[in-house]
């Protein structure tokens, strides 16, 4: 299978300024009327530029149509993004498979799908690491697994290929109190960046689904709102005073009064409704400018609140009922960087709601 891409995908606001001494371009994303922003020295269509790309800006690069012969890798593809295994997944993981298999589409579209070997998806990793790769090879896996179902190939490939060893991670790390503090104090109430800010922690959403809520899902003062992740429901206090363990604030409040009214609560200088895709990227940027460290994501300040949720004294249900949990594990695994001494001094109502209660501690129960 042969490695194709041929300038395949519209790079838009590139600017070239010279070459670097390996002979590459040296290229800058410069919109029109923003500094410039400086690529990497690597070829255009490497795996490192069209990340910095991305990066840069907040959008994947749009794939022009192609049309590929049957039995190529290419209709492969386009015959699995047309499948009820591609669609049946929540929306948001939607997106980011697409991108990934329009980027496999596009190197190697041309290429005998009966050709497709286990080295061949080897090659195609090799230009990624870790968490990355093994996300990639998850793509590759769903593809021949959809492949060999329908009879497109005679052996799934992909279950020759092993997935990297990765350091264990909690995936997105917690904000904490002072991050917390620390963002307010950098980003003032008027600003679009506070507001994001606010909205996400009055209402512990996602940033895709914090840029989809409006003010119909806000009903005698409370919120709720279907996840796009999972399709569960969620609800917190929003005009409505909440629960002492919530710790709100008038922030929000203050900030919305600072916005022009619009069908979304969070929208771009221009007044244009913000888009998911690209929100992540640009409020990372605005934590960064915050001086808060490096990765610390939107997805954190989810993860922190609930963390305070389970320090304040929060039952496992009420803190599912706030993120849009379904199971207990999950809104364990979320709170797990509760802080220690507040949970050991927190309420008797939580030191006993999450445990299994032992005979010894019935014991105690009854002689109290």
């Amino acid at each position: 299978m042969r490695r194709h891409f041929r300038g395949t995908v519209r790079l838009k606001h590139l600017s070239q300024s010279g070459f670097f001494a390996s002979g590459n371009p040296r290229f800058y994303y410069r919109p029109k009327g923003e500094k410039g922003v400086r690529m990497p020295d690597a070829p255009k269509d490497s795996a490192a530029f069209l990340a910095a790309y991305v990066d840069a800006s907040g959008k994947a690069p749009t794939p022009k149509p192609k049309a590929f012969g049957l039995g190529s890798l290419g209709a492969g593809v386009t015959a699995y993004l047309g499948s009820s295994s591609f669609h049946g997944m929540a929306s948001s993981t939607k997106e980011r498979w697409r991108t990934r298999c329009d980027d496999i589409r596009l190197r190697y579209g041309i290429a005998n799908l009966e050709s497709l070997t286990a080295r061949h998806i080897k090659k195609d990793l090799s230009t990624f690491e870790g968490h990355s790769r093994n996300n990639r090879l998850k793509v590759w896996r769903s593809l021949c697994s959809f492949w060999d179902e329908q009879g497109m190939i005679e052996i799934n490939v992909a279950r020759q290929v092993s997935l990297s060893k990765t350091a264990a991670t909690d995936g997105h790390t917690p904000w904490t109190r002072n991050d917390f503090a620390a963002f307010r104090a950098f980003w003032a109430i008027g600003t679009k960046e506070r507001l994001a800010f606010e909205l996400m922690y009055r209402t512990c959403a996602a940033i895709g689904d914090t840029c989809n809520l409006t003010r119909g899902n806000v009903k005698d003062g409370w919120l709720s709102y279907t996840r796009q992740k999972s399709n569960s429901v969620a609800a917190c206090p929003f005009y409505a005073d909440g629960p002492d363990w919530f710790e709100g604030t008038t922030d929000l409040q203050a900030c919305l009064n600072a916005e022009d009214n619009h069908i979304t609560f969070l929208t771009t200088q221009t007044g244009k409704s913000r888009s998911p895709k690209s929100a992540a990227s640009w409020f990372s940027k605005a934590a960064n400018a915050a001086g808060l460290e490096k990765g610390k994501t939107a997805h954190g300040i989810r993860k922190g609140r609930a963390a305070m949720f389970k320090e304040n004294g929060a039952s496992a249900d009420q803190r599912m009922a706030i993120l849009g949990h379904e199971t207990i594990g999950e809104a364990t695994r979320y709170s797990k960087s509760a802080d220690l001494r507040r949970t050991v001094e927190g309420t008797e109502k939580f030191q006993l709601s999450e445990q299994v209660p032992t005979q010894e501690h019935n014991h105690l129960k009854s002689k109290g």
